[in-house]
């Protein structure tokens, strides 16, 4: 009788084998070779010449010094090396003393860069492997990779190759503890434009901590790029106006004012020549914008059927305009018979849900949402602040493209502000210090990196001598009132005029 076949082994059937057969240990000997010790001496001398070489390619900007160093001292002795490190010593103060500038870029920054990229590799497997970065895989264990670290004044960048299967919003989730881990202010996450790269920006100190001064006014603005404020690495924030809305929102005292009369101020060489037309909407009584009024070519403060008359008003020349444009352009060019029209409202939860009157409620929120959506091809534009972001007091806030979060209260209104996932990618709002007003995260809609700015600040006299200088005229609550000169010094006192409405402050005489 046959005997039986149990296994399948590359096609071909195997016997029965006994099962002790099964269980004895497989002898595996590695055969020696005998090596003269003179063949290894000249392998160990080669594979350590080529790491020398290796290492000294790779590390040349140390390599190369110390070498040239050895070379002087072999020809001249200890006062070769010595006068070399004191003509390069001197070479360099004088290279930071002309032009500090060029000097941080070529030369600081760059030997700061591999410092600190020595410095975050050290920790690297940990602070991964802690926040839960690190991916086993067939018995591996693999972790991003730090490509790249470019140092900056107060942050260092981290160019970082993720693991196949991460995404940036894996390192956005855990950006706090990476915080706490490296020892730095805060952690911004944004991704590459390269699929499987990410960018991770280590703040090391708050570059925002100090008042940014007065920004120089434009005879002619440009509206692609309207500078506001600073950035985290240092250079002035541009905000572009064409094809968007804006909307600011912080708690009280978070800043909103210096956002408002950054954003006038970048816009008044253009209300100076015509170009720019701005309408005020100050719920408030004036007390807001009421410093700045004889810029405001239309301006309404108490009465809010005036506001909405405006609003309205606003809505007309959207719809004319976009008739008088329709097959010819898609985007509205500012001159001085068709200027470009601004809508600055202040507080504007007080038009969209504490208005008592629910009709002139529903009124003003049917132009708004008119506005926000027709209103940027042909040049009217909103620039909106509120404290309070909750959807039932602006149910249209996803219609404003830039949106501008300051210091708020809480942490779920930053995502409510900002977008969903904001928080997580570095726009902690919520954390932003009361001893820093006018600091806030600006997200642009379909740019999912938020940009930490603090915006310039403007005291009650910046805002007189603006308006001032750059005043047209105005009507006020629907009360039209022609230019005048200011008069010289602060404003003696409110004026009298059109039913008391609207501020008289900074000389616009009124009619009693």
């Amino acid at each position: 009788m046959p005997r039986p076949f149990v296994g399948v082994v590359r096609g071909d059937r195997v016997p029965d084998v006994p099962p002790m057969m099964l269980q004895r240990p497989v002898m595996v000997r590695t055969p020696v070779v005998r090596v003269p010790l003179w063949l290894m001496a000249i392998w160990w001398c080669l594979k350590t010449l080529t790491l020398a070489v290796v290492v000294a390619v790779r590390w040349w900007w140390i390599s190369a010094p110390v070498l040239a160093l050895a070379g002087l001292w072999w020809r001249l002795g200890w006062p070769g090396p010595v006068a070399a490190l004191v003509a390069v010593a001197g070479g360099l103060v004088a290279w930071y003393s002309i032009d500090r500038a060029s000097f941080d870029k070529w030369c600081w920054l760059r030997l700061l860069s591999r410092w600190r990229r020595f410095t975050y590799r050290r920790r690297w497997w940990s602070a991964m492997s802690t926040a839960g970065l690190v991916v086993r895989f067939n018995g591996r264990e693999l972790l991003p990779e730090v490509k790249k670290v470019a140092a900056r004044r107060g942050l260092d960048v981290l160019l970082v190759r993720m693991v196949t299967g991460q995404i940036p919003e894996d390192f956005a989730k855990v950006s706090e503890r990476f915080a706490h881990t490296f020892g730095v202010v805060g952690v911004r996450v944004r991704p590459h434009r390269k699929p499987g790269l990410v960018y991770l920006t280590m703040v090391r100190r708050d570059p925002l901590a100090g008042v940014v001064p007065v920004l120089p006014v434009a005879s002619t603005p440009d509206f692609r790029a309207l500078p506001l404020g600073v950035r985290e690495d240092g250079q002035t924030y541009e905000l572009r106006l064409f094809g968007t809305q804006v909307l600011v929102a912080g708690a009280t005292g978070a800043g909103k004012g210096s956002v408002i009369w950054s954003f006038v101020r970048s816009l008044a060489g253009g209300v100076a020549s015509g170009q720019v037309r701005l309408w005020g909407f100050d719920p408030k009584g004036g007390m807001e914008l009421g410093p700045g009024l004889p810029l405001f070519a239309k301006f309404a403060c108490e009465d809010y059927a005036a506001m909405a008359d405006l609003l309205d008003q606003a809505v007309t020349v959207a719809r004319e305009r976009a008739a008088r444009l329709r097959g010819h352009t898609r985007q509205h060019t500012p001159t001085t018979d068709e200027p470009l029209i601004v809508l600055v409202v202040d507080e504007l939860a007080a038009l969209t849900a504490y208005l008592a009157d629910r009709k002139l409620k529903e009124r003003i929120r049917a132009a708004l949402g008119l506005l926000l959506t027709q209103g940027r091809a042909v040049g009217v534009h909103v620039l909106a602040a509120l404290q309070d972001p909750r959807k039932e007091v602006l149910p249209f806030r996803d219609l404003f493209p830039t949106r501008i979060g300051l210091r708020l209260a809480e942490s779920s209104q930053v995502d409510l502000v900002l977008g969903d996932g904001m928080r997580d990618r570095g726009a902690v709002c919520d954390q932003i210090p009361q001893a820093l007003p006018g600091v806030g995260f600006v997200v642009l809609d379909g740019d999912p990196t938020p940009v930490r700015v603090r915006f310039s600040f403007l005291a009650d006299d910046d805002i007189r001598d603006m308006a001032g200088t750059y005043r047209p005229g105005g009507v006020i609550d629907g009360h039209t009132v022609p230019p005048r000169k200011p008069r010289p010094g602060p404003a003696s006192g409110p004026g009298s005029g059109a039913g008391g409405r609207g501020s008289r402050e900074n000389g616009w005489g009124l009619a009693a």
